[in-house]
C-alpha cells in the first residue's frame, strides 16, 4: 500500500530558504533544534528500551506473575498503546502547530513528564493499580512516537544513545542491586527527556501547515 503513496515534494513544507549552511555537517552540528530533539528522543528511547526489554522479567521475577502471563500482558500493552498513541500524539501535534511551532516538541515534554509519576505508581504499586498504570506509562511513552520522528533528523544517533546502552545498562544495575532499582534509570531518563523537549521548543522551526499560504497547493496572497 506504501508503494502507492505519492511521494510528497520534498522541502515543500520548509520556511527557511535553502542555505549552504544548512547543507553542511557543521551546519548541523551548529544547530541547537538537532540537537535538543535528538537528545530528548535519545532520552525517550532510552526508557522505552530498557523497559520493553526489562517489564516481563520484572513481572516474573519482582510481582510473582509468569513470565508467561508478564509477556501476554505486557505485550497487548505495548500493541494497543502502540497504535493508539502513535495516532494520538500525531494527531495532538498537527492539530496544535498552527498555534504554537514548537507542538512536537511540546507534545512530547509533556507526555514524557506526565509518564514520570505514573511510571513511578507502576513500579512501586503492588496492588490493582500497577498494571494499569504500566498501561498509561506505556501510552504516554509512545505518544511522543508520531511527534518526534516527525522532527528527528538522525534516527541512527538517538537510537545508538538512546535504546542500544539501556538494556545493558539496566541490567548492570540489577545485578548489582535490584531489578527494581533498575528502573529507576528509565524514569530518569523520562524527565531528562522532558526537560530537554521543553528547552528545544524555542529552537524549533516553523513549519507552514497545508492550508497556509506558501504551502503546496495552496496560493500565497
Amino acid at each position: 500500500m506504501v508503494w502507492f503513496l505519492p511521494e510528497p515534494p520534498r522541502g515543500q513544507f520548509d520556511s527557511q530558504k535553502e542555505t549552504p549552511e544548512r547543507r553542511t555537517l557543521l551546519g548541523l552540528a551548529r544547530n541547537p533544534a538537532f540537537w535538543t530533539v535528538t537528545l530528548g528522543m535519545a532520552a525517550g528511547t532510552f526508557s522505552l528500551g530498557g523497559i520493553q526489554v526489562w517489564m516481563p522479567t520484572f513481572l516474573s521475577q519482582a510481582r510473582g506473575y509468569s513470565l508467561e502471563s508478564a509477556n501476554l500482558i505486557f505485550g497487548e500493552i505495548v500493541v494497543i498503546d502502540g497504535i493508539l498513541a502513535s495516532l494520538a500524539g500525531g494527531w495532538l501535534g498537527d492539530r496544535l502547530l498552527p498555534r504554537m511551532k514548537g507542538s512536537y516538541y511540546f507534545v512530547s515534554a509533556v507526555s514524557m513528564g506526565l509518564g514520570v509519576p505514573v511510571m513511578i505508581v507502576a513500579l512501586f504499586n503492588k496492588g490493582p493499580l500497577m498494571v494499569p498504570a504500566i498501561a498509561v506509562a506505556a501510552f504516554l511513552l509512545l505518544l511522543n512516537t508520531s511527534p518526534l520522528k516527525t522532527i528527528a533528523v538522525n534516527i541512527f544517533l538517538f537510537h545508538l544513545l538512546g535504546d542500544v546502552p539501556s538494556p545493558t545498562l539496566m541490567g548492570y544495575v540489577a545485578d548489582k542491586r535490584s531489578l527494581q532499582a533498575a528502573f529507576i534509570l528509565p524514569v530518569i531518563a523520562m524527565a531528562v527527556s522532558s526537560a530537554i523537549l521543553f528547552y528545544g521548543m524555542r529552537f524549533a522551526p516553523v513549519v507552514r501547515t497545508q492550508d497556509e499560504p506558501g504551502a503546496a497547493g495552496v496560493p500565497a496572497e
